[in-house]
């Protein structure tokens, strides 16, 4: 299986742009021949929202119009891709990692592990359990960020048969810790990838 981890510059509440880039982002990572194509945490709409009422005008519900453009890419090129939006649901949003095939929305993952920072001072805490999603050639886990902080969630992944535990992240200054040296920790103690 291979696999491509986008890092990409996001601009905040620009969803047609950033969808763009994400576009031609999943269309150079299938000439490369990738399974899957991994974008960093809120890569549709931006992190660093100052108010709930600024985050919701660009929150979405799944499936939407967001997910349905990346059902349409992924459908054409026949690979998966997970990328971070905020989910719209009645009066609340959600900090999420969305899963998308060639049929549609495989999976959705709600950030559980909220840290006092951007968007994340506003959205709902996740409210679904842990999941693992069949994408063909593995099974996989999604959390989010400050998630991977937190040995049982990535243990219940593990528990639920996950091969491969994806992790957009929107890492501040001063996280480079966690990149190096608690990732590496989650994936030995579960014996289990990290992307």
């Amino acid at each position: 299986m291979k696999i491509a981890c986008v890092q990409m510059d996001v601009t905040i509440g620009a969803i047609e742009a950033n969808l763009t880039k994400m576009i031609s982002r999943v269309e150079v990572a299938a000439e490369e021949s990738c399974d899957l194509v991994i974008f960093p945490e809120c890569s549709l709409t931006g992190y660093c929202f100052e108010s709930l009422a600024e985050a919701q005008q660009f929150a979405q519900p799944i499936p939407g119009l967001a997910t349905e453009r990346m059902q349409s890419l992924s459908t054409r090129l026949n690979l998966h891709i997970v990328f971070g939006m905020l989910e719209s649901e009645g009066d609340r949003i959600y900090n999420v990692a969305c899963c998308i095939g060639p049929s549609g929305v495989v999976g959705k993952y709600r950030k559980v592990h909220l840290p006092k920072l951007g968007v994340d001072h506003f959205v709902t805490p996740g409210d679904r359990p842990f999941e693992v999603l069949d994408i063909g050639q593995c099974r996989v886990g999604m959390l989010i960020c400050y998630d991977a902080s937190f040995p049982e969630a990535s243990r219940c992944l593990m528990l639920q048969g996950a091969d491969l535990i994806v992790l957009p992240t929107n890492w501040p200054p001063g996280a480079e810790p966690t990149s190096e040296h608690v990732i590496n920790a989650r994936s030995s103690e579960n014996h289990i990838y990290f992307a």
